[in-house]
């Protein structure tokens, strides 16, 4: 994605929510780093701003599944304005 004429491109903006164990936060930072890398994402801490969002969650604790499925709903709103919007959940 670029600007115009000469210039650089504009990153992509990445937004991970993650819920569960400690090993899920090494997940997600392991996806941002690979996206970074394959796909030239960069993170950011505001769902609003994103280009992609994912989910990242334990199946094994059901509060965590919970969270989730609540969070999709608060994001559902930002796709139907951004109908270029990657959603995407993780288990």
């Amino acid at each position: 994605m670029t600007t115009g004429p000469g210039a650089q491109p504009l990153l992509k903006k990445l937004y991970i929510r993650t819920f569960g164990c400690q090993m899920n936060e090494y997940d997600s930072a392991k996806i941002a780093d690979v996206l970074a890398e394959s796909d030239d994402l960069e993170l950011t801490d505001r769902p609003d701003d994103a280009d992609v969002i994912l989910f990242n969650t334990c199946s094994v604790r059901e509060k965590a599944q919970e969270r989730v499925f609540h969070d999709l709903g608060r994001v559902r709103a930002l796709k139907a304005m951004k109908p270029e919007l990657v959603i995407g959940c993780l288990r």
